[in-house]
């Protein structure tokens, strides 16, 4: 059974069930989904932004004007009260975040590799949920169909497999979000990469990466090719040992000199004393 079933079997279970609590998923990002009465209110994995990096590159809210939110609402991972209330966003405007967060967490975690699903008791409130949850069949038919979209440009990109750079030679007009990836593309970040530098969804990042690579606008350097280690035509030759050190000698046993008696030279040179 590949990753995609696996996942696919135990969501669907969980929104058969109605269950709540959360579902971790191992693997490569992997992630955790969040339900509530069998639907998917909140998702996380390490392998896409979420809601609170998508706000703050909207420009929506500072860094400092954030902090100050979460110190406000006692360390809370999602200030939504502060939020409304200094008119930093509405109500709608955040549950659009919240929304795009969690289809490009289910994203990312679908475009890696799923190794197993475990369900776990819900704790505490999940970060950023949703007021209407998702239903899970919807969101793995969501992206599916994304990854699909990706498979069928030009030059496809993985997530988390090309690392490009700038190609050379181009001066022209760029849109904010491609003059973004150009400034942070190094040949060591791949798309996922790009999207958290630059505070965009992961796959919005990748299908731009891909676009940009099929325009010439990016390029990947060619890996090196492995250069080949061949062995003698008689074998390896184990290097022969040399051989030990010879002991120390031993040092010589002490000799027990005469000892000198008193007035002995004088009774040698002169006699012995009448």
């Amino acid at each position: 059974m590949s990753g995609f079933d696996l996942l696919a079997r135990a969501l669907s279970a969980c929104g058969g069930e109605g269950w709540t609590g959360v579902l971790r998923v191992s693997g490569a990002p992997g992630g955790i989904l969040h339900l509530r009465d069998g639907l998917v209110v909140a998702a996380e994995s390490p392998g896409a932004p979420g809601p609170e990096a998508l706000l703050l590159r909207s420009g929506r809210v500072d860094g400092e004007q954030w902090a100050e939110l979460v110190r406000e609402a006692r360390g809370a991972r999602w200030p939504a009260a502060g939020l409304i209330a200094r008119g930093y966003a509405g109500a709608a405007q955040l549950t659009v975040v919240c929304v795009m967060a969690l289809q490009d967490a289910v994203f990312a975690i679908v475009a890696g590799r799923v190794d197993g699903c475990e369900r776990a008791e819900a704790g505490v409130e999940p970060p950023a949920p949703v007021t209407v949850g998702e239903p899970p069949a919807r969101l793995l038919q969501d992206a599916v169909r994304k990854l699909a979209a990706v498979a069928a440009l030009p030059h496809p990109v993985d997530p988390d497999r090309e690392r490009p750079v700038p190609a050379p030679g181009f001066d022209g007009p760029l849109t904010t979000l491609r003059r973004e990836l150009v400034e942070h593309a190094d040949g060591r970040r791949t798309a996922r990469d790009l999207a958290f530098r630059t505070g965009r969804g992961v796959y919005t990042v990748t299908v731009e990466v891909a676009r940009m690579l099929g325009e010439g606008l990016l390029e990947c350097p060619a890996v090196p090719a492995p250069i080949p280690v061949r062995a003698p035509p008689d074998g390896i030759r184990h290097r022969t040992p040399p051989p030990p050190a010879p002991p120390p000698p031993e040092e010589p046993a002490p000799v027990d000199l005469p000892r000198r008696r008193s007035n002995g030279f004088f009774r040698l040179r002169n006699g012995t004393p009448k």
